[in-house]
């Protein structure tokens, strides 16, 4: 895996495998369910994926708009290429709602809600939390 992959701390944050792509739980959740979307190839510019990765993206972002749709029903989804830390082709996805959601006792609030995501908002999760969320996530992208 590309360095960006470990850096949101994979293998332990990894949700589900495809061929040209990995979904990560987003270690820091701005929203109950963050996630990242990252290619698996080395290349640091989106154009220069291959265009098998690209077909895949189709597969891929169906899989997680609907293993979201029924954790947090969101009301919109953002897809954020920022790519200004780490270099790899990625995707911040973060599903947006108003008002707050609730996961294993801690409350999720879209504080830039509905306006630009709040990512300094994010809650940094804690190992347990971190896995017990990853947990609850991975079979609704079985």
């Amino acid at each position: 895996m590309n360095e960006t992959i470990e850096n949101f701390g994979f293998p332990e944050t990894l949700v589900r495998e495809y061929e040209h792509w990995v979904i990560l739980l987003r270690p820091a959740q701005p929203t109950l369910g963050s996630l990242v979307l990252a290619a698996k190839s080395d290349c640091t510019d989106f154009s220069a994926l291959p265009a098998e990765a690209f077909a895949e993206l189709a597969t891929v972002t169906k899989a997680i708009e609907d293993a979201l749709k029924g954790f947090v029903q969101y009301a919109k989804i953002n897809y954020l290429m920022l790519m200004m830390v780490d270099p790899n082709v990625h995707f911040h996805v973060i599903p947006r709602y108003e008002g707050a959601r609730e996961f294993r006792g801690t409350e999720y609030i879209d504080s830039g809600w509905p306006k630009v995501p709040d990512l300094g908002s994010a809650i940094a999760l804690d190992c347990e939390a971190k896995t017990a969320l990853r947990d609850a996530m991975k079979p609704l992208f079985a």
